[in-house]
């Protein structure tokens, strides 16, 4: 019996007889006493009906509960007894607040047995019911991706299915063998591409031109050009094989793919124009600008590491963490940049010229970096120094953390998601197997469950059934009934 304090209160209808009325109920083997007065304060509840019990038929009462003893007046509900504690909170407080530890979508299911709203939910419980639907809605996503790298679209055409076998070879490592050795030899050139860039500018690797002018090793060239080979072949076949096409141009990571391979091409066309127009000041600039472009190659990287993937979206969910930073760090600098030029500029040998020359010298300072180049001579000046670098310190600190957990809680949460879908894709199998032995002549039926509800709790179902996906196949899994 659960102790939770009965007030007395007048019905929803005066009525004196249901407050009076005892109702004894039994969840999941906990017994419990209800009285009439409190259950019909919301009378569109299923405890609500239970008060005028007394004037319905047998059939009537079956409906609202799993059994019913005549003699005792006892009605058994195979429910959750923990879950109900927090449904019965709402006639004696008004509102339902979700305890630790209890799934918020079978407690969603509960409320619903029980012809509860959701309005009465507590709103941090609303909170939390809604980060675990955006969840399974993130699962249900990666579910239809692995199941369409798997199986494909059976309506799709001759083309189409030869852009979506295209599309898993360039864009879907783990969806077949051949997928994954590309994705490999993928990597691979974009490491040498990058060795290659970098080992280019060693002067003693690199040659004179017929003009006296150190150029990049004929061996390097041909290697880069066959690195820039496979990266426009590659993305050609990504922009061919894409099912929404300008999506895929507009996508942050190919538009680093397209800066990628564009400075090879520019270059080349340039140079195809003659010496007279490589000789040109602008166009050599223009030509070493791109040349600098190559270095967006590296973030290639990011496409075959799951790492680096995780870091960015760490980054970008820590917008206002990293504001904060650099908030406190410019409010810093203008400041002890400010006091430092008043400190020193009356010192004969004084290296701060300016207010703006000193904001170099407070970055390098706040930051623990400290070239040397720019110094304090004075004693307030250094006084102030020592300031800055320990306000630095704080500075930086404080947001760092803040912006490590963002990273810890969303790798546990890619890796919970990750394995939550193959979880699913397990179930889902299980389940089709199911059918088919049930399909079969002479099999043994099973029933689910009955009411209204259906009940959920002895569904076919697995608790980690998620309703929004839809089996891309064309194949119906409903729950049995």
């Amino acid at each position: 019996m659960w102790g939770i304090q009965r007030t007395r209160y007048a019905d929803c209808n005066g009525s004196e007889a249901s407050e009076e009325t005892e109702i004894v109920v039994n969840i999941g083997g906990v017994k419990q006493v209800l009285y009439g007065d409190v259950l019909s304060r919301y009378p569109d509840t299923r405890l609500a009906e239970l008060v005028d019990c007394s004037l319905k038929s047998s059939e009537e009462i079956s409906l609202l509960c799993d059994d019913f003893d005549p003699d005792t007046g006892e009605f058994y509900f195979d429910r959750d007894p923990e879950a109900f504690k927090c449904i019965i909170e709402l006639y004696y407080y008004g509102e339902i607040h979700m305890k630790r530890g209890i799934c918020p979508i079978c407690f969603m299911k509960e409320m619903e047995f029980w012809k509860i709203g959701s309005d009465f939910l507590d709103d941090c419980c609303k909170y939390h019911l809604k980060e675990v639907e955006d969840e399974l809605a993130e699962i249900a996503e990666k579910v239809r991706t692995i199941l369409v790298d798997r199986e494909g679209d059976p309506s799709a055409g001759g083309w189409q299915r030869f852009q979506i076998c295209i599309w898993r070879l360039m864009e879907k490592p783990d969806s077949s063998l051949p997928a994954h050795i590309i994705a490999i030899v993928s990597f691979i050139f974009i490491l040498v591409s990058s060795v290659v860039m970098c080992v280019g500018t060693i002067p003693d690797l690199q040659v004179e031109d017929s003009e006296g002018n150190l150029t990049e090793h004929p061996t390097l060239e041909i290697i880069e050009t066959v690195c820039i080979g496979w990266f426009t072949i590659e993305y050609l076949l990504r922009l061919i094989s894409s099912p929404n096409k300008i999506k895929f141009v507009l996508s942050f990571m190919n538009i680093i793919d397209f800066l990628a391979i564009m400075p090879f091409f520019v270059v080349l066309i340039l140079t195809s124009f003659g010496a007279g127009v490589m000789e040109l000041a602008n166009v050599q600039q223009a030509v070493q600008a791109l040349r600098i472009m190559r270095i967006a190659r590296i973030f290639k990287l990011a496409r075959h590491s799951s790492g680096l993937q995780t870091l960015t979206s760490a980054l970008k969910s820590s917008f206002k963490e990293l504001g904060l930073l650099l908030m406190y760090m410019g409010v810093g600098v203008f400041l002890f940049s400010a006091l430092g030029y008043t400190m020193e500029q009356n010192h004969p040998d004084t290296l701060f010229t300016s207010i703006p020359q000193s904001f170099w010298w407070a970055v390098i300072t706040m930051t623990t970096v400290g070239y040397g180049d720019v110094y304090p001579k004075t004693t307030l000046g250094r006084c102030n120094a020592a300031i800055s670098f320990l306000c630095g310190v704080i500075a930086i600190a404080l947001p760092i953390h803040p912006i490590i957990n963002n990273f810890v809680l969303f790798y546990n949460k890619q890796q919970v998601l990750e394995t939550a879908a193959k979880h699913e894709i397990e179930l889902m199998a299980l389940r089709s197997g199911d059918e088919e032995l049930k399909a079969e002549p002479g099999a043994h039926k099973h029933v689910c469950g009955t009411g209204e509800w259906g009940n959920a709790m002895h569904s076919c179902h697995s608790d980690t059934y998620i309703p929004l996906l839809k089996d891309p196949r064309g194949v119906n899994r409903e729950k049995c009934s």
